[in-house]
């Protein structure tokens, strides 16, 4: 595809949408869990209408649907959809994000000026060492910058302009769809399938020029809840078990190089504690569980299972509750179901000059649960790199390569 004869939005685009903070608010119960993220949402609203999309709907979830209706008449064309969150994780302020172009990178550190302390380094990122020459989007240095998954979001707006701006590229239905909250693992909960009504899409959440995701972690929460004995601390030999000793203990026992984030990498799972609490009579551990096959998180429970009922036999009188909730699944389950879903992009990534590299996510994405709503979904690149910190940064070429590869998707299946 000629590269020269399209208009490039996505840095305009993104500089722009990054500066709206749409931080998740993981202790809320609303929908979407901020408010502020539907600013976002309703600019891409008015933006798609400007654009000249008419069916464009903001729904009371706080999920953007569109359709841009196919422009082939001979023959029945696949609908596809692509989607993006608009929300950014709350492990880094998104608040008052400003966004820095360093154009035509020369390949030294990248120091930013808000705080000179945040370096971003080729010998710490090695991606960037492939993007010397590229327009490179930061952070000043207080904040994340958001292209997790802004930039997915503008790309999927470039796509948009250009089927608008281009009839002569050749596509069916094309649905957009924006989603609140992915960050804090609610994304998909209030899809309406019906009014999506696509045979597959993409999700436009990837990391790496050329990375196409088509595995992604099997997922479990999982909270052990520890049960000691109450007795006034003045005459409470052979009486109390206190509960938080007891978690404390538990805890001693996890291990730390084998079954832990910090300590595996492929397709290696881990069992890992996000937060912790409690008092004398009742004390907790919450964790998530991650493995590839569902086989290997039954494993993981029954090793936290095992260690928790050492920590009470150590306690006597302390007992304990282990409660498994299901979060997503690996995508590859259905996906295998559907090869032409992968088999496009494949195709579209050659089209655009690009050797697919097939890899996994360690983690999940919006596309992963859709899956299993019926909507086989695998993950294209984006160009975002150190998500969820102030190092975060994307190349500008990465994200325009991916809107050539969307093209080409389309494309592809209107043949």
């Amino acid at each position: 595809m000629p590269n020269e004869i399209y208009s490039y939005t996505v840095a305009e685009r993104l500089m722009r949408y990054v500066q709206v903070d749409t931080e998740a608010d993981p202790n809320s119960s609303t929908v979407p869990s901020s408010l502020k993220q539907l600013n976002l949402s309703r600019l891409l609203v008015d933006e798609l209408k400007l654009m000249g999309v008419t069916e464009v709907e903001l729904d009371a979830n706080g999920y953007v649907y569109a359709t841009i209706p196919g422009n082939v008449t001979d023959k029945k064309v696949p609908v596809i959809c692509f989607c993006s969150h608009v929300d950014t994780a709350p492990d880094c302020s998104g608040n008052n994000v400003k966004p820095i172009l360093h154009k035509q990178w020369n390949g030294s550190d990248i120091i930013l000026p808000d705080d000179t302390g945040i370096v971003i380094s080729p010998n710490e990122h090695p991606y960037l060492k492939e993007r010397i020459g590229d327009d490179i989007i930061t952070a000043s240095g207080l904040t994340l910058l958001g292209a997790d998954d802004k930039a997915g979001v503008a790309i999927i707006m470039n796509v948009a302009q250009l089927l608008i701006q281009h009839p002569e590229i050749k596509h069916g239905d094309v649905k957009i769809l924006f989603t609140p909250d992915e960050e804090i693992g609610r994304g998909v909960d209030h899809v309406d399938m019906k009014k999506l009504s696509a045979d597959f899409g993409y999700t436009l959440d990837g990391g790496e020029r050329g990375h196409l995701e088509g595995e992604n972690f099997c997922a479990d929460s999982c909270k052990i809840v520890f049960h000691g004995v109450s007795a006034h601390p003045g005459y409470a030999k052979g009486k109390m078990v206190n509960a938080q000793k007891v978690a404390a203990y538990f805890m001693s026992m996890l291990p730390y190089n084998t079954n832990a984030p910090e300590s595996t990498s492929g397709y290696q799972g881990f069992v890992h504690p996000v937060a912790s609490g409690g008092e004398l009579e009742t004390a907790w551990v919450q964790f998530i569980i991650r493995d590839f096959k569902e086989e290997g998180l039954k494993q993981l429970t029954n090793m936290l299972h095992d260690l928790a009922e050492q920590a009470t036999k150590k306690f006597e009188g302390a007992s304990f509750t282990l409660d498994v909730k299901e979060q997503y699944r690996n995508m590859k389950q259905v996906l295998d179901n559907h090869p032409h879903v992968m088999g496009f992009a494949v195709e579209a990534y050659k089209r655009s000059g690009l050797q697919p590299i097939i890899t996994n996510i360690r983690g999940g994405t919006d596309g992963a649960r859709l899956s299993f709503m019926g909507l086989p979904c695998p993950n294209i690149f984006t160009g975002e790199m150190a998500i969820h910190s102030k190092q975060e940064y994307v190349s500008v070429q990465d994200m325009m390569k991916a809107v050539d590869v969307c093209l080409q998707i389309l494309q592809i299946a209107s043949e």
